[in-house]
């Protein structure tokens, strides 16, 4: 099969998704092409889009969620949402792409993209299969608006939610998020500490920002470098992602008391090697965390998508959130002196998310639904 797989860069964790279903399907001996549908104007349109987004997220996170909240009520409205018709503006190029390369289906695991296929099935283009898959444990606003042949959402228990907003009962799949197999394939934890060049008689706790280094890490960081000088045999090991200008700050305000990693492709391993993941509750990264099972506490989000992937991570026991204080950080490391406590939440982990999202994914491009 010829498979195209559409995302774009407004966050990391759609592209991680993407990546995910491209390493199952390439494995599976189909040919794969990944785009950013953007890319089809101009380069810098599409890095126009994905800097606008990651520039509010990171730098005005209360202007996101009001943007996310204005969303969630035009979606209301019985008409198509200006995120449609931006994204039509591009259809034409899409068309003419679409006519001169071959595909058998489409993925895609950002519904911006989708928006533009949408279009063309509403001027009567045909499109092949489209497959769209959420990468947030909530039905992002405007996610309905995308006409698809199938819908892989996050979890059964949110199948209703999906359908509440519009989206067919008869085509939602409730797969999971699907995550690369680094994550998947368990690694003993002094395996992973080998291979990182980590001392194997510390502990390590693993904070992020998510891919773009957004959230409340530089406070997180200061409150912690303090606390674990209680905890010798404790090391921080803080993930700045894209945000370049994040890890030359916390480099000038910890220097080696904080090992920081700036963008990294071991995330899999730093996972495995880690006993508490501290990270923003992003749809990729908690879903990563499960699959690895390993312990995790949920920095404040950014509200919108965010807020409602704290809300289900902490309803079912998979994940504690964390108050940035003294306090709250102190219990929070008291969970890694509380193997049981640590065992319950893996255990809900491995109850609530499917480790086989991208074979699922896969398995249904291949057949004939």
């Amino acid at each position: 099969m010829d498979i195209l797989i559409l995302s774009c860069g407004t966050g990391g964790g759609h592209n991680s998704a993407g990546h995910a279903v491209q390493e199952e399907m390439t494995r599976r001996g189909h040919n794969t092409t990944f785009l950013n549908p953007y890319d089809l104007h101009s380069k810098k349109l599409a890095s126009r889009i994905d800097n606008t987004y990651i520039s509010i997220a990171q730098a005005a996170p209360k202007l996101f969620g009001a943007i996310y909240t204005a969303g969630d009520l035009y979606r209301r409205l019985p008409c198509h949402s200006p995120v449609y018709w931006l994204n039509g503006g591009i259809a034409e190029e899409m068309a003419a792409y679409l006519e001169a390369h071959h595909f058998d289906a489409i993925f895609a695991s950002h519904y911006f993209p989708t928006l533009i296929l949408t279009k063309l099935r509403n001027q009567g283009v045909k499109v092949p299969k489209t497959i769209q898959i959420a990468t947030d444990y909530t039905c992002s606003p405007f996610f309905e608006e995308a006409e698809c042949d199938a819908y892989v959402i996050s979890s059964p228990v949110l199948a209703d939610e999906f359908v509440g907003r519009g989206v067919p009962a008869d085509k939602i799949y409730p797969f999971g998020i699907p995550v690369r197999q680094e994550f998947q394939v368990p690694v003993p934890k002094e395996e992973a500490k080998r291979q990182l060049g980590l001392d194997p008689e510390k502990r390590y706790l693993l904070v992020a920002g998510g891919s773009i280094g957004a959230g409340a890490v530089e406070k997180t960081l200061t409150l912690l470098s303090e606390i674990i000088q209680e905890k010798p045999d404790l090391q921080v090991i803080a993930i700045c992602g894209s945000n370049e200008k994040l890890y030359i700050k916390l480099k000038k305000l910890f220097g080696s008391s904080v090992k920081l990693v700036s963008y990294t492709d071991q995330m899999g391993l730093l996972l495995h090697a880690c006993d508490l993941y501290l990270t923003k509750p992003g749809g990729l990264s908690t879903s990563e965390a499960a699959v690895a099972g390993v312990p995790l506490a949920l920095l404040p989000p950014i509200p919108g998508c965010e807020s409602r992937n704290l809300r289900f991570f902490t309803q079912y026991g998979m994940g504690k959130e964390v108050d940035v204080s003294r306090s709250g950080l102190r219990e929070i490391l008291a969970l890694m002196d509380d193997p049981e406590a640590c065992q319950k939440m893996v255990r809900q982990q491995k109850k609530w998310i499917q480790p086989n999202a991208a074979a699922s994914v896969c398995d249904l491009a291949e057949s004939d639904r």
